[in-house]
């Protein structure tokens, strides 16, 4: 596989997992024979600095050219107040990124070794987690229209049509083809009209699906769900909103935000990975970060290409990693253990 990856380091932490994550990258592309072009751009407040822009032309025209992004983190909180909200990095950036990436995956597993670190208790969590939250990512308040702020007045539109449903129906279901074909529809539809329309597609795309098992569960129960029984949950698929806060409130079953890939995924569009946690700029530059998670979502990267055999001993590293992980280790220190674990 020949391939050019856009690395956008971010600001934070970013740049320091995304570093580790290439690193990985490099070593298991010269174990299969794959050849890897890396290119760099800037991105969020690091974008603002060195080019007056938090997405920068350069960095659109570096993102359409690969055949994936590598992101790290955007956002430095200490600077929102030198903004309005509708221009920070976190708006006019990652809104503009994904934009056409409908499909957000975020898979959740606790890994064994982290039990310990799980808030649940041990009866809760017996048997393991493994879920994967399928949010759709282009619709909602995020994006619907109209939306902003007159004097006292602000509004924002939570917009849905039949086709941006179906799409992100169809992920789902074929997602839970791969797992333990189960699917969890999460809606607000007592309430909602979006939501009513909601189900009323994904019950229609269901029939599609005859080996896959379709239920339906309101947003809020499904919050309480998520930590009195996260093990009953396969697929969990939900729109924009409902899947950020729930797709959180999920990332604290892992043990560790470090833990948590992501993968964002559209049609004619440059798919997107990165790490759930933030930019940390409290640890920024002290070798502090955990790059777990951006190693993993470079795993989903390799799967995404069609590379399962390099993707498969990215993750068989993590796993061997974090049963044998002893004491504090700096982010170039995993690294380094995970380069040279998929190399061997």
């Amino acid at each position: 596989m020949d391939a050019q990856i856009a690395v956008l380091g971010g600001d934070g932490i970013g740049p320091e997992v995304t570093g580790e994550a290439v690193k990985v990258l490099q070593a298991v592309a010269q174990r299969f024979g794959h050849r890897l072009v890396f290119r760099y751009g800037l991105i969020g407040w690091a974008a603002v600095d060195g080019e007056g822009a938090a997405l920068p032309e350069s960095t659109i025209e570096l993102c359409r050219a690969s055949a994936a992004i590598l992101l790290g983190a955007v956002g430095l909180p200490a600077r929102d107040g030198s903004l309005p909200p509708s221009e920070r990095p976190e708006v006019k950036a990652l809104l503009a990124l994904r934009r056409g990436l409908y499909a957000n995956l975020r898979p959740v597993l606790l890994h064994p070794a982290l039990a310990a670190r799980c808030p649940l208790k041990a009866e809760v969590i017996a048997g393991g987690i493994d879920m994967l939250i399928v949010r759709e990512l282009n619709g909602g308040l995020y994006y619907g229209q109209p939306k902003g702020r007159t004097g006292d007045r602000a509004v924002d539109s939570m917009v849905y049509t039949v086709a941006e449903v179906e799409r992100i129906a169809v992920v789902a279901f074929e997602a839970a083809r791969l797992r333990r074909k189960q699917v969890c529809s999460v809606d607000k539809a007592n309430v909602l009209a979006t939501s009513q329309l909601w189900r009323e597609v994904m019950i229609n795309v269901a029939r599609r699906y005859p080996d896959v098992e379709l239920r339906h569960q309101y947003v809020d129960a499904c919050a309480m769900q998520i930590v009195q029984n996260p093990r009953q949950f396969d697929v969990l698929v939900t729109e924009n909103t409902f899947g950020d806060i729930l797709s959180d409130e999920a990332a604290v079953l892992a043990g560790s935000l470090g833990m948590l890939p992501s993968a964002s995924l559209g049609e004619g569009v440059t798919p997107l990975f990165e790490p759930v946690h933030g930019s940390a700029p409290d640890i920024a530059g002290q070798g502090k970060a955990d790059p777990t998670a951006t190693v993993l979502s470079v795993a989903m990267l390799l799967d995404h290409l069609g590379q399962g055999d390099a993707a498969a001993q990215v993750e068989a590293a993590v796993s061997a990693d974090l049963a044998t992980r002893a004491g504090t280790r700096s982010t170039s220190q995993v690294g380094d253990a995970l380069a040279a674990a998929v190399s061997s």
